[in-house]
């Protein structure tokens, strides 16, 4: 069966100039997962069409056409990457008749493989289970190298929800890797939301070891310690693979997602959390989830998310 959905050309426009100056005249489209083996590193574009895992986590539907809204707007974004750096876009891995994890297996593949053939990945969701199936495929190559895989993830929800009747769903991700990982699961969740998050979860969360940080200390005034424990925790590993949570955003920046929140943190602190990651050189693996298009205002959402991508790939190139 193949999940693998090619790119289109559809999704990647923008202002025409003589140079290539936006990220649409960069991007080349690859079909069939023919995964590039040009020498150096380059950035790997796969999308995730998908929202099985919202609906068994009861959320609101729409998040299945987000890697399109999100690449309409990349792709109208200034380019300030290396003319050497080539972008790759591998299209879309889509979930069949409700079997999501059928486009775990794929995702998780596809994203070793293009960490085996020099890629920075760049996952575009789709609901927050792809970080279940992202990491999969990140932790297996670092753990290949006998390298300590940290996990950084900046959300509302800490997404340590058990499995329900027996299945993963988009509130369960970093449960199914600590399941799975066990003492090479290290978890740094920013952002977290009481509200959000029962007692039970921050049981979870102590018994899995999660380091993380609250609402009410994720505040741009409190900076100087936010910086301490993240540079504590890149200390502490070899690798780093983030996931960006939308909804881990105020609404007031992103209302264009599976579940909205007025309390959540804003652009400025999650951009210098960004910069301070991508510094660090230990960045491996980006996603960037829970784009809900069928929500959106003015595109707001769809463009908070073309921003983090552009950004994080800009650092991490610089």
């Amino acid at each position: 069966m193949n999940l693998n959905q090619n790119p289109s050309a559809s999704n990647w426009n923008g202002r025409k100039s003589d140079s290539t100056e936006y990220w649409h005249q960069a991007v080349q489209l690859v079909s069939g997962l023919n995964f590039s083996t040009q020498s150096g590193k380059k950035i790997g574009i796969l999308g995730y069409s998908g929202e099985e895992g919202v609906i068994r986590n009861q959320g609101r539907l729409g998040t299945q056409e987000a890697p399109a809204a999100i690449r309409k707007v990349l792709g109208s974004t200034a380019l300030h990457l290396p003319d050497q750096v080539p972008i790759l876009d591998y299209g879309d891995i889509v979930t069949l008749d409700g079997d999501m994890e059928a486009s775990h297996e794929a995702i998780s593949e596809i994203s070793y493989e293009l960490l085996k053939s020099n890629h920075f990945p760049i996952l575009l969701g789709g609901g927050h289970d792809l970080a279940y199936a992202n990491g999969k495929g990140v932790s297996k190559y670092v753990l290949e190298k006998e390298e300590k895989l940290g996990i950084i993830n900046l959300d509302a929800h800490f997404d340590l929800r058990p499995l329900a009747n027996g299945k993963g769903h988009s509130g369960s991700p970093f449960f199914q890797l600590a399941e799975e990982l066990k003492g090479d699961f290290h978890y740094l969740a920013l952002g977290i939301q009481r509200a959000g998050n029962p007692k039970s979860l921050f049981e979870t969360a102590q018994k899995v070891k999660a380091k993380y940080l609250v609402m009410e200390e994720f505040r741009l005034h409190n900076w100087e310690y936010i910086e301490e424990q993240i540079i504590w925790f890149l200390d502490s590993v070899n690798k780093v693979y983030l996931s960006v949570d939308l909804d881990g955003f105020s609404s007031a920046f992103a209302p264009g997602v599976s579940a909205p929140s007025p309390m959540g943190f804003d652009p400025h602190i999650a951009f210098k959390v960004f910069e301070l990651i991508a510094s660090s050189k230990k960045l491996i693996s980006l996603d960037v989830v829970e784009l809900n298009p069928k929500y959106d205002q003015d595109h707001a959402t769809a463009r908070l998310a073309a921003r983090t991508v552009e950004y994080i790939a800009r650092k991490i190139f610089e």
